[in-house]
């Protein structure tokens, strides 16, 4: 159930914009050929990047690995899709991402775990 206070509460922690790209099947109408295309969802849409270090274990070497966790939070009424780029301007750095995965809802945002790209495919 949507808490007003709780999720103005929370955007208030929303220092980026960011921009929502999904891939679509488009057909070519000359060769008639099916390809994925990049289009514009969503534009300019407040939310926040953070970032954390989890720790854990080399699955086969046993040695200690930090690995950093990139999570989107943003408006949950967004339908953002898996497999999404998303570009994100945060304290005036413009940084692309892909969705990982699923978001996880919640009733005042939603959260994504996002993986760097190094630049605009």
């Amino acid at each position: 159930m949507l808490h007003e206070p709780t999720r103005k509460a929370i955007e208030r922690l929303y220092t980026g914009k960011c921009d929502i790209y999904e891939y679509q099947q488009t057909v070519d109408p000359i060769n008639k050929r099916t390809t994925q295309t990049e289009f514009l969802v969503y534009e300019n849409q407040p939310c926040r990047v953070s970032f954390s270090t989890i720790d854990s274990v080399d699955d086969v070497s046993n040695v200690p690995i930090k690995k950093s966790v990139v999570k989107l939070f943003i408006a949950p009424e967004l339908n953002i899709k898996a497999g999404c780029k998303i570009k994100v301007i945060q304290h005036g750095i413009v940084k692309w991402y892909e969705a990982s995965g699923e978001p996880a809802y919640y009733a005042n945002h939603q959260e994504i775990v996002l993986i760097l790209v190094d630049k605009k495919a």
